[in-house]
């Protein structure tokens, strides 16, 4: 039955960025009466689908139950958002409830478009048709991987934003390093079909990427934006400059147009991408002193990364309590986001940059060089990093993201 709730924070989302913020909040103020808004009955570590496309990791080990992993002390509304009404400090639940707040943290992550490419729903999960961006399609892309020994293998990557910008090309490179490993790779055409007109976005990193390209003798396809799939008939429609462009395949990796969830894009809170308006500072929403944006579905220019999602919490979480305590925001955020690129199973490049397009680098260069694939890399990807997401970041402890500070005015 519809009715009000009130607390003084309510966090929007039970991903990576609402988890991690409400967990950092406790951690500097236990008791605080936290709300976080999230109808999942499950979470998941998301770059871990990379892994289990390229079969290193299984696909249950990303998952858990979403009451595992909410913090001690919170109300978990177990509702979807509909809607804001922050002239009155409530949020619209699905069932027609309210939520009031003090504060209110906006972290709902980012939409699939899948029907942004005509023909691709009902194709997915068969006709050679994947995509490492589910959960229950990462499998079928490993699948496909290790029964490929001849034909057409495309892989696709939609205009920004999209979360995890090097995902897209991490699966091509698995791929081809399995059947390289194989010896069915020169048996087998890989095209990189990218909408954008850049391998990867910062140039620092492409000398290393450009080595795999040629390495494993991929075609690059720049301005390419897949708008269609026929599955039974296997082939694949491309927007070009020149015109549409249909290819052939055996095999399609495919990656969604990622867009902001549409009740957020519809409320007087988002920016006119349709992301959460916030100071890329600050994390703090320009109109509404009391309302901050986190994670995916922030209307920052820094990659939609999980690493991005850790170095914001803690920024959001002190500048929270700075709102609650009629204080201005005092702790910043610097653009930092990581993408490791898995170039080949046990080496991976490890980009890491800020605003700007800032090298950002965590470990001194004599360490870890990432410009350069290295197997250190790749043991942070594979062992380290989901330790860190699941008993670090998700438990409100900050390590190697500590929350930064404002220049003073």
């Amino acid at each position: 039955m519809a009715g009000t709730h009130r607390h003084t924070i309510v966090v929007i989302g039970g991903g990576a960025a609402g988890i991690a913020t409400a967990s950092s909040l406790l951690k500097r103020r236990k008791g605080l009466d936290i709300a976080i808004v999230e109808p999942s009955d499950t979470h998941a570590y998301q770059p871990g689908w990379t892994m289990v496309g390229g079969g290193v990791f299984e696909p249950e080990v990303t998952v858990r139950p979403m009451e595992s992993v909410m913090p001690k002390g919170v109300t978990w509304l177990r509702q979807a958002a509909a809607g804001f009404r922050p002239e009155d400090n409530q949020v619209t639940l699905a069932d027609g409830s309210t939520v009031a707040y003090d504060v209110l943290v906006v972290a709902p992550g980012i939409r699939l478009a899948w029907e942004q490419i005509e023909g691709v729903e009902q194709t997915l999960g068969r006709n050679g048709v994947t995509s490492n961006y589910r959960y229950d399609l990462a499998p079928y892309t490993w699948e496909l991987v290790q029964t490929l020994r001849s034909g057409r293998a495309l892989f696709t990557q939609p205009p920004m934003p999209i979360k995890c910008a090097g995902a897209p090309q991490k699966a091509m490179y698995l791929s081809c390093d399995h059947w390289l490993r194989r010896g069915v790779l020169g048996d087998i055409e890989v095209e990189f079909c990218n909408a954008g007109g850049a391998l990867f976005g910062i140039a620092d990193y492409v000398p290393a990427l450009m080595d795999y390209v040629g390495k494993y003798g991929i075609a690059l396809q720049l301005g390419n934006n897949l708008v269609a799939v026929d599955g039974p008939a296997r082939t694949a429609t491309f927007k070009t400059e020149e015109g549409e462009v249909t290819r052939d395949f055996d095999m399609l990796h495919v990656v969604p147009p990622q867009v902001a969830p549409q009740f957020l894009a519809d409320s007087p809170l988002a920016a006119e991408s349709g992301f959460t308006d916030v100071d890329q500072h600050t994390l703090q929403h320009v109109r509404y002193p009391n309302v901050f944006g986190v994670g995916d579905a922030g209307g920052m220019p820094n990659a939609k990364t999980a690493a991005a999602a850790r170095k914001q919490a803690p920024v959001v979480a002190v500048n929270v309590l700075q709102q609650l305590s009629r204080k201005g925001p005092r702790a910043g955020y610097d653009g930092y986001g990581s993408c490791p690129l898995t170039v080949e199973r046990g080496k991976i490049v490890l980009a890491e940059f800020g605003y700007g397009g800032k090298l950002m680098p965590s470990f001194p260069e004599w360490l870890v060089d990432g410009t350069k694939p290295q197997r250190l890399s790749w043991m942070l990807k594979a062992d380290f990093l989901p330790w860190l997401y699941w008993n670090g970041m998700l438990k409100g402890r900050e390590w190697l993201a500590g929350p930064g500070g404002l220049i003073a005015s």
